[in-house]
This record gives C-alpha cells, structure tokens and sequence, in this order.
C-alpha cells in the first residue's frame, strides 16, 4: 500500500521505472493493478461522485484502489475487503477515513450487484407487462 500511496505523487510514465525494491511476483502484480488504476479510477469516481479524485485524501485513495483491485483479483469475501479497507483507514488515515472508505466500497462491491438484480427484476417486470398488454389486445 505504500508504494501504491507514493505513486499517487511520482505518477511515472514508463513502468520501468516504478520501484525497483520490489521482489519479482510484488512486482508483477503490482504492475497489473498499475494497468488497472485507469478503470479503477472511472469507477470511484462513480462512485464516490461527491469527490473528485483529486480532492480524495491520497491514503483513502490508496486503499480504495487497492481494495477495488483486490476484490477483482482475488477470491477474499466482500465483508473481509470493507473489514480490512476500515482498518488501514483508521491506522493511516484520517479520523473521516474509515467512514468515507467504508461507504465508497459499500457503493462499489455490494450496491452494484443488487442495482443488477434489480435492474433484471425491472426488466423481467416490463416483459411481463408487454406480454399481457399484447394478450390482451389480442384477446378484443
């Protein structure tokens, strides 16, 4: 998380020359979550839409980017990723941390899946109509 905390300032260009202090599989997965930032960055901003990026405190930002990363990567439950994002917020962040990153990744991993279901019921619900409007002017 540190490194992901100090990039956020050094933001270098060529990938070559993020730090070099990592062992060789930190360094491989650090360079894909590094080709992920870009997305990663769309959906917070999505999804903590009060905030611009840039305005976001850069540790918060750190732990959100690595949470969303991790919770597209790996397996960990979503309660375990939220539980783990609010600890480093209180241990590095600010007394507003844990509060804003807990409800930015509440936004992000469990909000998205029910705005899909529902978006399926709503859908499914508006095919139901159309086949009894259908029926019905079938039926005069």
């Amino acid at each position: 998380m540190q490194i992901l905390f100090a990039r956020t300032f050094l933001k270098p260009k060529v990938p070559e020359m993020e730090p070099m202090i990592l062992a060789l599989p930190d360094r491989i997965w650090f360079s894909e979550l590094v080709e992920e930032l870009p997305d990663i960055d769309k959906q917070l901003t999505v999804y903590a839409s009060e905030r611009p990026l840039t305005d976001i405190n850069k540790v918060d930002l750190a732990i959100l980017r690595l949470i969303v990363f991790e919770s597209r990567t790996q397996d960990t439950p979503k309660k375990v990723l939220v539980d783990e994002a609010i600890e480093l917020a209180k241990e590095f962040g600010t007394d507003s941390s844990p509060k804003f990153v807990n409800g930015v990744l509440g936004k992000i991993l469990f909000l998205k899946k029910t705005k899909k279901r529902t978006d399926k019921k709503v859908k499914k619900a508006n095919n139901k109509t159309k086949k009894k409007a259908v029926k019905t002017s079938e039926s005069k």
